[in-house]
């Protein structure tokens, strides 16, 4: 009985040492997965890895169970039925999973469950979890490639370059002419002097509008870009404030004091400068065209004269004769609403020079 109950004990841990080896075979197989994958670990460190997971087994292969050795004698019919449950178990218990078995690697003389010690190099690991490596030292052909991509560039930055500032390809096509009522268009492109065809870029828009500014009508101009071919010259002409009659010519006077063209016949509703020497930098004719632009219209159309023998003494002929003492060219604005109160009283001269003290006399 003793040698059956050693037997079965034997068998037992035979068993366990079974049932332990398979499941370090399973766990290396499985540490070998992870290591085609995972980056190499340190040698200390796995040392320690592999040191803390062989402990438990040889500690379980050498420790006894207590109730193995605490296991109450049986007899021999108890033994024989021990004995078959475990063969019943085994034969019940499913198959471990094992593509490899007992076959040895191709090529190497190892057990397959077996973990390789050889260690995967870094950049190999990079590749195997997708993480960019060191990248490829470049070849002649991508040079070459490189070089003629730079080249085709630059000289395609050159051509475009030539092509807007040296042709016609964003040339002056057309030329339109704004803000004009008496001067002829034809006049003011001849005096822009703006060729066509000249590259937009290179057009010199400040010296075109020097060129029409000296057009005697012409109180101001600006010429600028309409892109891609278009320039616009946009002109504010002379208006004239009086005439200024040299024998039979009639010569128009704006607000500045310039005579600065001649008209057949005067326009209507214009008064006449009856004074000598009417010139821009006569102070006497700034001040009576100053007046004449500063007076509301409805008074402006009843003054057919102007007289100024000094900038202080501006006087305005009406067209029913009356006289207005201006004076300088001072509070225009309170000298209009004084002089459009006292004329409706009767009388010849209306003085308003001191606009606060207006007399009234004849």
């Amino acid at each position: 009985m003793a040698d059956a109950e050693d037997g079965d004990e034997r068998r037992s841990r035979r068993a366990r040492s079974t049932r332990d080896r398979r499941g370090r075979t399973t766990e290396r197989r499985s540490q070998t997965r992870r290591s085609r994958t995972d980056p190499p670990e340190e040698p200390s460190r796995r040392a320690e890895q592999e040191r803390g997971r062989a402990t438990p087994d040889a500690s379980r292969a050498r420790r006894r169970r207590p109730s193995d050795d605490a296991a109450p004698k049986t007899t021999g019919r108890a033994s024989t039925t021990r004995r078959t449950d475990t063969r019943t178990r085994r034969r019940t218990e499913p198959a471990r999973p094992d593509s490899s078995g007992t076959s040895r690697a191709r090529g190497t003389g190892r057990d397959a469950g077996r973990p390789s010690t050889r260690r995967l190099r870094p950049d190999a690991v990079r590749v195997l979890r997708g993480e960019p490596g060191r990248r490829p030292a470049p070849t002649r052909a991508r040079y070459l490639r490189r070089r003629w991509v730079a080249v085709l560039v630059a000289a395609s930055v050159l051509v475009l370059t030539y092509a807007v500032l040296f042709t016609s390809l964003l040339g002056v096509r057309s030329v339109e002419v704004v803000g004009v009522r008496e001067i002829p268009k034809d006049d003011v492109i001849r005096a822009a002097d703006i060729a066509d065809g000249t590259p937009m870029v290179r057009l010199d828009a400040d010296e075109a509008a020097a060129r029409v500014a000296k057009l005697p009508r012409v109180f101001e101009v600006r010429v600028e870009r309409s892109w891609p071919s278009t320039v616009q010259i946009i002109v504010t002409e002379r208006a004239p404030v009086a005439v200024l009659r040299a024998g039979s010519e009639i010569h128009l006077v704006d607000e500045t004091g310039l005579d600065y063209a001649t008209a057949a016949t005067a326009p209507p509703n214009l008064p006449t400068l009856a004074m000598a020497n009417v010139k821009p930098e006569n102070p006497a004719t700034r001040s009576a065209v100053s007046v004449l632009g500063a007076i509301p219209r409805q008074l402006r159309v009843q003054v057919t004269t102007v007289t100024a023998e000094t900038p202080g003494d501006v006087r305005l002929t009406l067209t029913d004769g009356r006289v207005v003492k201006w004076g300088n060219a001072d509070e225009n604005a309170r000298k209009a609403a004084v002089l459009g109160a006292l004329l409706t009283r009767p009388g010849r001269t209306y003085d308003v020079a001191t606009p606060d003290f207006p007399t009234v006399s004849g």
